[in-house]
């Protein structure tokens, strides 16, 4: 392996790379990749309904954003920890206002367009007279029944609000002209958006749409019968799902789990959104009895609140204002072996999803179930979704009589409840089941299967970066590789002892592991791409992920730079990397690819003087997942699958210029859609798909 010797010189560099200028925060990096995804929703050579989509998932990701980031700054703040988080707390509360005005003013451009299209939709008040009569009797049908008014006075305290649901807070007066205060949650289980379907005018396919909070708002009278209604306006809570999990103090990390998620229904207001036009004394009722620590929590909207609820329109069956429909492509080779054993054994195998199919890893894991000569299954389990043909396997493996042993990741942030289960129903068909490691998440994704070969044991392994979820591998750009290597194989082994049992092994023969050694090995690959360029090879690094910022990579890449090591960089989201700063990062350039797939593949390229390495994994460049997270690259050693990865995938996200954004020293983004031959690669990457 590489050193990681460092010369006087080298330290001397690294003291001037420690100013904290060269960095930039996390959470506005963050909310700049937001504005990418809004952009997206304003770019008209996008289908409409994937527009509307990009609406929606900006509004979910913002949702986020507070539950977990304005959530963790606000707890610092509160616990007294360093200077800065005030004005930076107040630096994104502007950038969020910025963001959902412009995200509003969208939204306003593309009503017009849906009605053109026939999707038409409606304020309560323009309905006509009949349509109301079919509105209101749907919402006594349908609606009413479902409602709870909940009051509150000196008998009735303040109802607690749930987190992310829509309310009205509502005033009413009684015969004696006193005022009363409710709210009402607007119901999640009914569809967010109504359609005012007129019973006396059969087969009208087009009816108008309005949104639920609407109608409820003008059937007031039927929940406060003999009360005047005085007003209504809808408010939405955001609450804090920063849940510490005090994992050392606990004997029972499941039970322990399971009551952080409880907690988190009762954790503080971090956003309280309201319509524009509440009155201030309605305001103030909310803000005192939420608790809000600030008035600058309160976040006013200009029109319907959580456009999140746009996933409904995104939904409709408007293939003509969708993008079209593809085919997950099957690689020959897969398609002609029926033993994908015997495939393995020939040579290694790389999917590109959603791409290529998902269903090669499902069958590699129903053919492992069912092969009388697999003795043992092993595997991670990250975000697996409803209704696993994963997990569905692992069972029919254990009913084969197989041993299997599951790693189920408790603490992967909202799906906490749902992996809990899967955990109890493997558990209760007799599948070994580790919940976790204290203070660590298991964030790797792997799968071993060993099986008996004649009088020897062989091992089958495949990686990924991403998760064991067929409906996310239709969504996210991923990379699978198989392999039967033998070495990659006892890695895979050690890796598993490591999460199942007790192990202090601190080296790994190809994989890189975090926390073991995979800080050490990266930031080794780095310099030794910095040790070719002094002597005058050509140093060249393409790194793909979703998130940079851990600070001792980064100065790592800054050194690079300053050697002359061509760094290309291709980061998602977060990104707190300066790149072209003089003397510091003119070698570096960075993009970002947004488009109809959610970029999700991490891939290492090394020149190496010729002598290229790939790796790829589960890991972003972020401190957590060095020093928090169980992570692991992989090697891609078939000089064929490197060639593909260079030629193919990374020069082809390099080479966008439909999709992709190049990143400014300050921290902003430009898109720059420039002209022919137009490059987009996602597209590109759908060409064999097509085929199909």
């Amino acid at each position: 392996m590489p050193g990681s010797v460092r010369t006087p010189e080298m330290l001397e560099t690294a003291s001037v790379l420690q100013d904290p200028a060269l960095y930039l925060d996390r959470e506005p990096s963050l909310l700049a990749f937001q504005r990418r995804v809004l952009e997206e929703a304003q770019d008209s050579d996008n289908p409409l309904l994937e527009r509307v989509k990009f609406l929606s998932i900006l509004f979910s990701n913002l949702d986020e954003f507070f539950m977990v980031r304005v959530a963790a700054l606000k707890q610092r703040l509160a616990s007294g920890s360093p200077d800065g988080i005030a004005d930076l707390l107040e630096r994104i509360r502007a950038d969020v206002k910025s963001i959902t005005d412009d995200a509003y003013e969208t939204w306003r451009q593309l009503l017009p367009e849906l009605h053109q299209a026939g999707i038409e939709l409606r304020e309560y008040s323009e309905l006509t007279e009949r349509e109301r009569g079919a509105a209101d009797a749907y919402f006594r049908q349908v609606v009413y029944p479902v409602l709870t008014p909940l009051a509150f006075d000196p008998g009735r305290p303040f109802p607690h609000i749930s987190n992310l649901s829509l309310n009205l807070a509502v005033a009413v007066r009684d015969a004696k002209g006193v005022e009363h205060f409710a709210r009402l949650k607007i119901p999640d289980t009914l569809p967010q958006l109504v359609s005012v379907i007129d019973p006396d005018t059969p087969g009208h396919s087009r009816p108008p749409l309005i949104w639920l909070e609407q109608l409820v708002a003008a059937n007031l009278h039927m929940l406060f019968p003999g009360l005047e209604i005085i007003e209504a306006y809808p408010f939405r809570v955001t609450r804090d799902a920063e849940v510490a999990i005090q994992e050392l103090e606990s004997d029972d990390l499941l039970e322990t789990v399971e009551e952080a998620v409880w907690q988190r229904r009762f954790r503080a207001v971090v956003r309280l959104q309201v319509s524009r036009s509440i009155p201030q004394h309605m305001l103030d009722t909310l803000v005192e009895n939420l608790e809000l620590s600030s008035q600058r929590d309160v976040y006013h909207v200009d029109g319907p609140l959580d456009l999140g609820r746009l996933r409904q329109l995104a939904a409709l069956d408007r293939p003509d204002l969708k993008d079209a429909p593809f085919l997950p492509y099957t690689p020959t080779e897969v398609k002609s072996e029926e033993d994908i054993f015997a495939l393995l054994r020939r040579e290694d195998l790389l999917l590109h999803h959603p791409f290529e199919s998902f269903q090669p890893v499902v069958e590699f894991l129903r053919r492992a179930a069912a092969d009388p000569d697999v003795m043992a299954i092993k595997m991670t389990l990250y975000r697996v979704g409803r209704n696993s043909p994963v997990v569905e396997s692992l069972l029919n493996a254990i009913e084969n009589g197989k041993q299997v042993a599951v790693m189920v990741e408790l603490k992967a942030r909202f799906d906490e409840e749902s992996n809990i289960e899967w955990a109890r129903a493997l558990e209760a068909e007799g599948v070994h089941v580790v919940y976790g490691l204290v203070g660590l998440k298991v964030h790797t994704k792997v799968a071993l299967v060993v099986r008996r070969e004649g009088e020897s044991i062989r091992r089958y392994v495949h990686m990924s970066t991403g998760n064991y979820n067929p409906l996310t591998a239709r969504l996210y750009t991923d990379l699978s590789l198989f392999t039967a290597d033998e070495q990659i194989g006892a890695d895979v082994t050690d890796l598993f002892n490591y999460v199942t049992g007790y192990s202090a092994k601190n080296e790994y023969r190809k994989l890189m592991v975090a926390p073991v050694d995979m800080r050490k090995r990266m930031e080794a690959l780095i310099h030794r791409e910095i040790e070719h360029a002094k002597r005058g090879g050509r140093g060249h690094l393409i790194f793909k992920m979703n998130a940079l910022e851990d600070p001792g990579i980064i100065r790592s890449l800054y050194q690079a730079s300053q050697a002359g090591v061509r760094i290309d960089l291709i980061v998602r989201g977060i990104c707190s990397l300066r790149p072209g700063m003089e003397g510091v990062s003119e070698n570096i350039e960075v993009r970002s690819v947004v488009g109809r797939f959610l970029e999700h593949s991490r891939i290492f390229y090394f020149h190496n003087g010729g002598q290229e390495e790939v790796y790829l994994g589960s890991a972003d460049l972020m401190g957590r997942n060095l020093n928090h997270r169980v992570e692991m690259m992989f090697p891609v050693e078939s000089k064929r699958l490197i060639t593909r990865l260079r030629d193919e995938i990374l020069a082809t996200y390099l080479n966008d210029n439909r999709n992709a954004r190049a990143m400014r020293p300050d921290g902003s983004w430009v898109w720059e859609k420039m002209g022919e031959p137009v490059v987009d690669s996602q597209a590109h990457f759908l060409i064999p798909s097509r085929s199909t």
